[in-house]
């Protein structure tokens, strides 16, 4: 699946699990400039919990966090 990544111009989230036995992955861009990406469940777990604390919504009133 290509073109869901997030980039500077479609910043986002994305994660994909393509089958229980494979580890997760993720990739992360914001507005703000920050980026990122993970691989395996932990990690995404952890990337997932750093974007919604300082990222994605965090941004929702118009400031960098």
């Amino acid at each position: 699946m290509t073109g869901l990544a997030p980039t500077a111009n479609t910043p986002g989230l994305h994660i994909s699990k393509p089958c229980p036995s494979e580890p997760a992955t993720a990739s992360a861009v914001c507005h703000c400039g920050a980026s990122a990406s993970a691989k395996g469940d932990g990690q995404v777990g952890v990337l997932v919990a750093g974007w919604n604390a300082n990222h994605g919504a965090a941004h929702a009133g118009g400031g960098a966090a």
